[in-house]
């Protein structure tokens, strides 16, 4: 009985015993695919590091433990139907890991069927951001995915201040959402990409020549090239032949370019030539010790003739791919798990192919494969290994490449904690620290057509393609803008533009192309649209920079201030009881009665010695000198001149009153007789208030403005076009089909007004505005015309401009703003003023002349007749001579002539004046 017991139980012991054995024994053979292009830049670059990795793994003891790595290798060739066929092969031979692929849009359909059969896949060459872990969660990126590499790309582009950029790019997964990524990025930093030109997947020299020429047609000269490596480096080549590799071009590349020139042999660097100038990223790697030994074992093995391709970036990240997959299959041998497969019933419920994928094996331990690569960290040849949380390997940064002279010039470095930086970025774990634009710098490049001068990055045209610039054909107040015949273009606003034209530091070709029929104005609503639409590049006229107009289009500086105003009829009816001042202005009153004065002085000096009218008490001549002046107003002086000199005065002083009266009785009989318009209308408050019609200029944004800001109802709004249209509306006013006022922007009603000064502004200015050029949005042509427009601001060129326009008759804004339009002003008469006052002037002195000679004759005779006098003090003897001589003009001149005879009868007789 006990023995019955004891052998079957010997006997399980026995094979439990060897079942755990066989369990824990590590496997002779661990099989990893790897699906690539053989016959590319990448591809045989990367299939001689593989292969150096595998022979490495397996002759370390100390990874494996004596486990054989095997590298199942199979050849995608491009295509997402052959690598995906490759994959299902690969997968039949129970691989525990996918090394690959290289392109983004195969690594999408692996990823899917890497997730079925759960064995990780390891791409070292898809860049595609999209290829994310939320969505794959067994794909591991062991590069840099583009989505960082973007944000360097943005950068650089940001660091040189270039806002528009075009991008040429391949038109798959893989190149759409790159650019995709840097789009997102370039808008973080006020940029974007204007023009994407897409190349087919296998594009030859004809697409390439297609878009070049197209893109030679727009304004940015900034190109990003986003394509995979080409040997050939066609678009370059082609470039050059097409003329696109000079000074005028910038030429931008992300790794793809680098990665082709590792490549290239030192012996086909003659390739180079046309890629003077051109800057591309390059993946950053850190010089360590065993990428040289890798770079030398690589050196012979060309030297041997068994290598054709040259060592690039993406060959370290294959070669340190191979040794993640070994270090992590050796720690899923270490914790005693097996490499095993079973089927797996959930694939058959899978989406396309379900009979197929239903054959195939999951991978056993796939999920704790998945968890032992993530938690990846070793050195490798391109440094630290590791994983984020996205399964993309921790970035590391860029090397900013610069190809001058057919050699590849490193300029810099780019990483995501420094920005551009001409230190090497050391680093790399500080993902959180942010940088600015002011810290980044690089090293001097020399651009296309080598110069180090940085190029523009952008034209505004060239004589085959001039700026399109439409202009408003207007049909009145042309004296702003307007087509004359033989396809002229002037104006105000034209002539502004070319001034400002001038300033700008290249050459512009442009074309102006009028809009409108010339029968009515535009509506410059629907011409600021064709600008936004890429009808026309630019509009120049009197364009309103209103808010609506601001969200679709870029204004250059306002060149002209303006605002809504009111023009009505204004009130000049006089009912006041000095109305009979205002004939004259001010000034005119102050300067006639300073004239009486004058001529009632010169008239009394005059006469005063001849005339016994003129003498008498001191009170009884200042009356009749008063009198005297102001009764030649009238004409009924009873006084009558007698000195010859004081009738010349009298002559002239009596035409210019002639010509005062008469002007003075004429605008009276104006200012009290002519009919007079009047008004309701105060300001704009009174104008929304009363119910009266309101005119407004046809292609005005008054219009809108008046209805949906002001909300006018739409049926008081009267459109007008003409000046003449703005006269006949407002005389015949609201109740005979007129308006009760209009409403227009302040240089129209300026102009207006100048011809028409029955009306005037009434209120106060509103909706302050500006007048300024259209340009497409972010058009830097807009900034350097503001920049000439104040430059011709400061310099008086614009006033200068504005009186050329506007100030043939007087400027409108130099009228006096209190002054009447049937004053009389001293400018018009200034002219007899002048002339009235010359004559009592020389009368005046020509009479002081005289009577110091009669003095001076008088006091010789005097001396003659009498004993000299005493000497005195000089002082005294002044005012005793002075005192003498003003006696002597007092007396009458017939008292002076009677002297003079009796001294001639009776020389020793003195005179009666001492």
């Amino acid at each position: 009985m006990k023995a019955t017991v004891t052998v079957p139980l010997a006997l399980f012991v026995l094979v439990l015993v060897n079942h755990t054995l066989v369990n824990c024994q590590r496997p002779a053979v661990v099989n990893v695919g790897a699906i690539f292009t053989f016959n590319s830049v990448i591809g045989k670059a990367a299939k001689v590091a593989m292969e150096f990795a595998v022979s490495d793994v397996n002759a370390d003891p100390r990874i494996l433990n004596g486990t054989e790595l095997k590298l199942i290798m199979e050849d995608a060739d491009c295509s997402v139907f052959l690598g995906s066929v490759q994959a299902f092969q690969v997968i039949e031979r129970e691989v525990v890991a996918i090394i690959g692929p290289q392109s983004s849009a195969i690594a999408h359909m692996l990823s899917q069927i890497a997730n079925g059969i759960q064995v990780p896949l390891i791409s070292y060459a898809a860049t595609d951001p999209t290829l994310s872990a939320l969505q794959f969660p067994y794909f591991f990126r062991s590069t840099q995915s583009d989505s960082y590499q973007m944000v360097a790309m943005a950068d650089l582009i940001d660091f040189y201040g270039w806002k528009e950029v075009i991008a040429i790019f391949v038109d798959d997964d893989y190149g759409r959402n790159g650019i995709t990524a840097l789009e997102d990025e370039l808008q973080k930093r006020m940029s974007k990409i204007s023009y994407t030109l897409p190349l087919p997947s296998q594009f030859d020299l004809a697409d390439i020549t297609d878009v070049l020429n197209k893109s030679k047609l727009l304004g940015p000269r900034v190109y990003v090239v986003h394509i995979n490596p080409d040997p050939r480096l066609r678009i370059f080549s082609t470039a050059e032949k097409l003329h696109m590799m000079t000074s005028s071009y910038v030429w931008l590349a992300t790794d793809w370019l680098c990665a082709t020139l590792d490549s290239i042999s030192s012996e086909n660097r003659a390739s180079l030539k046309a890629l003077e100038g051109v800057i591309g990223l390059r993946q950053y790697t850190p010089q360590t010790t065993q990428r040289k030994e890798l770079a030398d074992r690589w050196r012979k093995m060309q030297q041997k003739k068994l290598l054709s391709s040259d060592m690039n970036a993406y060959a370290l990240y294959a070669y340190d791919t191979v040794w993640a997959v070994a270090h992590s299959v050796h720690k899923l041998l270490n914790e005693g798990n097996n490499i095993t497969f079973s089927f797996s019933g959930t694939l058959s419920h899978m989406e396309a192919g379900g009979k197929q994928l239903g054959k195939l094996k999951v991978f056993d331990s796939g999920e704790l494969l998945l968890k032992l690569l993530s938690q990846t960290n070793f050195t490798g040849l391109m440094g630290q290994v590791q994983f984020n949380s996205d399964r993309n390997l921790v970035p590391r940064g860029y090397d900013v490449i610069n190809v001058v002279q057919m050699a590849m010039h490193k300029v810099g470095y780019w990483s995501n904690y420094s920005g551009l930086s001409v230190l090497p970025p050391e680093t790399p774990n500080q993902e959180n620290m942010s940088y600015s634009r002011l810290d980044q710098k690089l090293n001097t490049v020399t651009w296309p057509g080598g110069k180090t001068e940085k190029p523009r990055g952008w034209v505004i045209g060239d004589d085959e393609r001039p700026l399109r610039i439409v202009v408003p054909k207007r049909a009145s107040f042309v004296e702003f803008v307007t087509e004359l015949g033989g396809h002229k273009v002037q104006g105000y606003c034209v002539d502004i533009f070319d001034e400002a034209r001038k300033l700008v530091p290249y050459y512009i070709p442009f074309k102006l192309e009028p809009f409108g029929d010339g029968l009515t104005n535009p509506k410059y609503d629907e011409l600021v649209r064709m600008v936004a639409d890429d009808v026309y590049d630019a509009a120049v006229g009197d364009i309103a920079i209103v808010t609506t107009r601001t969200k679709i289009v870029d204004f250059t500086q306002p060149y002209a201030a303006t605002g809504l105003v009111i023009v009505a009829p204004i009130r000049t009816s006089k009912s006041s009881a000095w109305v009979f001042l205002e004939p004259f202005s001010v000034e005119m009153w102050c300067v006639t009665a300073a004239s009486f004065v004058m001529i009632a002085v010169v008239i009394w000096i005059l006469e005063h010695r001849v005339n016994d009218d003129f003498r008498g008490p001191p009170k009884r001549q200042l009356i009749t000198t008063i009198l005297f002046s102001i009764s030649t107003l009238f004409k009924t002086n009873q006084e009558a001149t007698v000195s010859t000199l004081g009738r010349m005065v009298m002559l002239v002083w009596l035409f210019l009153l002639m010509v005062i009266t008469s002007s003075y009785t004429a605008s009276l009989t104006s200012i009290l007789t002519i009919q007079q318009l009047s008004s309701p209308i105060t300001g704009i408050e009174t104008l929304i208030a009363s119910d009266l019609p309101i005119g407004y200029q046809v292609g005005s944004f008054a219009y809108d403005y008046l209805a949906e800001s002001l909300y006018i109802p739409r049926s008081r709004l009267i459109s007008l076009r003409s000046p003449e249209e703005y006269d006949t509306a407002l005389r015949q006013g609201p109740k005979n089909g007129g308006v009760g006022a209009i409403v227009d922007e302040l240089p129209y009603v300026e102009l207006f007004l100048s011809k028409y000064t029955d009306f005037g502004i009434v209120g106060q200015p509103f909706r302050k505005s500006g007048w300024g050029f259209a340009f497409k949005r972010d058009s830097p042509l807009a900034v350097d015309l503001s920049t000439a427009i104040l430059k011709l601001a400061e310099s008086g060129k614009l006033q200068e401009i504005h009186r050329k326009w506007f100030c043939k008759a007087g400027c409108p804004s130099d009228r006096r703003p209190d002054s009447e339009p049937n004053q009389l002003h001293f400018s018009s008469f200034w002219g007899l003023y002048l002339l009235c006052g010359a004559f009592s002037v020389t009368a005046f002195f020509t009479f002081l002349l005289l009577t110091i000679r009669q003095y001076i004759r008088y006091k010789r005779k005097q001396k003659t007749s009498s004993s000299p006098p005493s000497l005195g003090s000089t002082g005294t003897r002044c005012s005793r001579v002075m005192y003498n001589f003003f006696n002597f003009v007092d007396e009458k001149e017939e008292v002076i002539k009677h002297i003079f005879k009796c001294n001639n009868h009776h020389p020793s007789t003195s005179g009666s004046i001492s």
